[in-house]
């Protein structure tokens, strides 16, 4: 096929993803009963009729306005520059794993290295205001398994999601970013420097036209291409209402592996994942848990840590890099880059307040809010 019939191809299968009354699920049926978009476009009125309601067949049969137009010619262009690809259901790279979920995304455009939508993934997800632990334990975890060849695969969202992404980058299965709006917004801004390292190193994908912005009701939809991409899903700190469940319940109607780590019964940010275990995901308390459930042989290296982090990274507020396990006072002193000394006197006013509590052995803990 030249570069000029792709073109062309391409620009029908965006006519009708963008044509006004056929979503998913009837562009699916479309092209099951006509095969490629152009077939769709050269039939008559009446053999269309029988798959869509006559408003849509007129929409179909209708010249494509100028916002269209131009809409083409934008995708066209963007999929001609170098490390872009725009995948359709009828394309030979298109992910196999996705072919399988219920609702498969009509086009995927994909920035970066394509071939990792082929590759053995695992989907790391949890809260966008995570604890400085869940924080370590996301991009620790996601980086061994990474090292073991598995990409990683989220969300691209501040927090657990972040973490995942960092850690993926650092082995070699590298990651995944399923984003909610057009391929060519960075959304949130604060993550602009790690998509164009992702967009370098791993692959950034969307199924939304280009242009498309953060709207909310996205991004719960496009979970279920984090977990389709993936083999199992593995919640790291997740509230009772969390998205985060979102991805599990659609990963476990995919046949997907669920997996949670456990943490504090006073933490807000375990509920998600407890109420994941009772439900019948997989504990977790290392990374070869995951591994081994999932028949994947390239564990780690010996002497390699599979479980969290021992140490997480410093925070700004004492209480955040405290999480809600209990914490020897050096060890939080290490997170927060402070001295002992200063660590001590802020951990005897929170006593006082009534926000932290002494245990035996020297160690604190963090209180529910009151």
């Amino acid at each position: 096929m030249t570069s000029a019939d792709r073109s062309r191809e391409l620009a029908q299968w965006v006519r009708l993803e963008r044509t006004p009354g056929v979503g998913n699920e009837t562009a699916r049926k479309l092209l099951g009963a006509f095969g490629l978009p152009q077939n769709i476009f050269a039939a008559d009125v009446t053999a269309l009729r029988e798959i869509v309601p006559e408003r849509a067949a007129l929409a179909l049969l209708a010249p494509p306005p100028d916002d269209m137009e131009r809409l083409i010619d934008a995708t066209l262009a963007w999929a001609s520059q170098d490390g872009n690809r725009i995948l359709t259901l009828a394309d030979a790279g298109y992910p196999r794993a996705l072919l399988d979920i219920p609702d498969p995304p009509l086009m995927l455009y994909a920035k970066g290295r394509v071939e990792l939508l082929a590759r053995a993934a695992l989907a790391v997800v949890g809260s966008r205001n995570a604890t400085a632990q869940g924080v370590a334990n996301a991009e620790k975890f996601s980086e061994i398994l990474s090292e073991t060849g598995l990409t990683i695969v989220s969300g691209q969202a501040l927090g657990i999601d972040t973490a995942a992404h960092h850690g993926g980058l650092r082995g070699q299965g590298s990651t995944i970013a399923v984003i909610g709006t057009g391929a060519d917004i960075v959304y949130p801004a604060r993550n602009r420097a790690l998509a164009h390292r992702i967009a370098a190193d791993g692959c950034i994908v969307s199924e939304y036209a280009l242009g498309t912005p953060a709207i909310a009701a996205n991004f719960p939809r496009r979970n279920r291409i984090i977990s389709g991409l993936a083999r199992g899903v593995l919640v790291i700190e997740a509230a009772a209402r969390s998205g985060s469940l979102i991805t599990a319940r659609v990963a476990a109607e995919q046949g997907r592996d669920v997996f949670a780590i456990p943490g504090s019964i006073h933490s807000p940010l375990s509920k998600g994942c407890h109420q994941l275990i009772k439900q019948g995901a997989k504990l977790v308390e290392s990374a070869q848990d995951v591994l081994e459930e999932l028949g994947h042989d390239n564990l780690p290296p010996p002497g390699c840590p599979s479980g969290p982090a021992p140490e997480a990274p410093p925070a700004s507020h004492l209480l955040q890099a405290m999480g809600f396990d209990p914490v020897a006072p050096d060890t939080l002193a290490i997170r927060c880059e402070l001295d002992i000394a200063a660590v001590n006197a802020q951990l005897l006013a929170l006593e006082l307040e009534g926000r932290v509590e002494l245990l035996p052995g020297g160690l604190v803990r963090r209180l529910a809010a009151p």
